[in-house]
């Protein structure tokens, strides 16, 4: 359960002090003027607050969204910081790309290789995104936030896939559970209310914050629906108002806005059945949609192997030792024994859904409809700056050099950041 916090009430209960003093007749207006006024300023005064990071995650969101005319505070935030395309870690898909970008770590090597998996050491069962606060499928690398409470710095996380589970027993100091009935706003409040702490010990230094509208209605209505511009218009409000709370407290912050893929529209007609590629006797899917995972069944390896070799439209098809070098996929054991690949805008079914998504990501990381948002602002950045693309895994990096943590060997570099930030 999330800490209560308390620090709200008792300066709202201050501040409601000196304006029931101010209306005091006996108190010249002026100095019931300076009064509040230096209620308000009080915490300011009292404490000048260091720098904090905030990671924002827009689930699904695309570079040009950003160009919509929908999102002014995001475009403001990149005017005055950094802003490029981020490029995503295949398979693009949510748990794995989110893990990738607090630990560094392509999903081969952070453990996360899909949104549904199995695992040797239990394999009659399948991982979906309900189990995600089972420690067990994120303990292959550490995240950043755990790097972090383990130095002695405290983090918090609003809804960050991986934070609930924990990393070898180290959660964030202060989480949330994932519940979609949590508004965007109260999202926000609860990272403004973890920092309004009276004690700057207590509050945390690293921030976790998540929104998942802008992928759930592109989904459902697709890339220019009016649905996923509303989302759009939501999130960059909830954004404003972080940055306007974060004002008032006279928090000085490094946010990181991030995405962990794009979208892609998905026409009706652009399907391929799984049984069309191989007999359903001779495989077990562990996922499916724009690519595919099958392991063969007991005794079906030979006649699954030859279907899968033979040419297919719009689907390319490899063992798990022979996907491309590029897509840096196929070494962790929990990567099924065959994956499949879909051309962008297809999709390979084992079953037709009952309401199919009109847009879907998990595409080729190369694809520019999969590519992600990177916008960065505050004391740390240089205003401005555009950068050319770069991949996900140089995130982790990037949040070692602002939170205050070593470097340390993983798959990403801070080399694309070294000209915007300030030394």
């Amino acid at each position: 359960m999330p800490r209560q916090n308390v620090s709200k009430g008792r300066r709202r209960h201050a501040l409601s002090s000196v304006i029931t003093l101010g209306h005091d007749a006996a108190v010249p207006n002026l100095l019931r003027f300076a009064l509040i006024l230096l209620t308000l300023a009080a915490p300011a005064l009292a404490e000048p607050r260091a720098p904090v990071t905030i990671l924002i995650s827009i689930d699904g969101a695309r570079p040009d969204y950003l160009d919509r005319g929908l999102t002014p505070v995001l475009s403001a935030l990149a005017a005055d910081g950094v802003r490029a395309p981020m490029r995503p870690s295949f398979p693009t898909k949510t748990y794995p790309n989110h893990y990738v970008l607090v630990t560094g770590l392509v999903p081969d090597h952070n453990g996360i290789v899909a949104n549904k998996m199995r695992d040797a050491a239990r394999p009659d069962f399948l991982f979906t995104m309900q189990d995600s606060a089972d420690e067990f499928w994120w303990d292959q690398a550490e995240p950043v936030w755990a790097a972090a409470e383990r130095a002695g710095i405290p983090t918090a996380s609003v809804f960050w896939p991986g934070a609930n589970a924990g990393y070898q027993g180290v959660h964030p100091r202060d989480w949330w559970l994932f519940s979609d009935g949590n508004s965007e706003r109260q999202r926000v409040d609860a990272a403004l209310d973890w920092l309004r702490r009276p004690d700057p010990a207590e509050r945390p230094r690293f921030i976790l914050l998540y929104f998942d509208k802008v992928d759930h209605e592109g989904h459902k209505h697709g890339v220019d629906s009016p649905e996923l511009a509303q989302a759009l218009r939501n999130t960059d409000a909830a954004i404003g108002r972080l940055t306007a709370g974060l004002g008032a407290l006279g928090q000085p912050a490094n946010l990181v806005v991030v995405s962990d893929h794009g979208m892609a529209m998905t026409p009706r007609d652009h399907v391929v059945m799984m049984d069309a590629l191989a007999d359903p006797a001779d495989w077990v899917a562990t996922d499916d949609g724009p690519y595919i995972g099958v392991d063969p069944k007991p005794g079906r390896e030979a006649a699954l192997a030859a279907a899968l070799r033979r040419p297919h439209d719009h689907v390319r098809c490899w063992p798990r030792g022979e996907i491309p070098a590029r897509l840096r996929y196929g070494g962790n054991p929990r990567v099924p024994a065959w994956v499949c690949l879909a051309d962008v805008g297809w999709l390979i079914w084992t079953k037709v859904p009952k309401a199919p998504d009109v847009a879907s990501h998990g595409y080729d990381n190369q694809a520019p409809e999969m590519r992600a948002i990177f916008v960065a602002n505050g004391p740390a950045f240089r205003a401005g700056r555009t950068l050319p693309l770069f991949d996900n895994v140089d995130i982790e990096p990037l949040l070692r050099d602002l939170i205050g943590l070593p470097p340390h060997a993983v798959d990403g570099s801070d080399a694309p950041f070294r000209g915007v930030l300030r030394r």
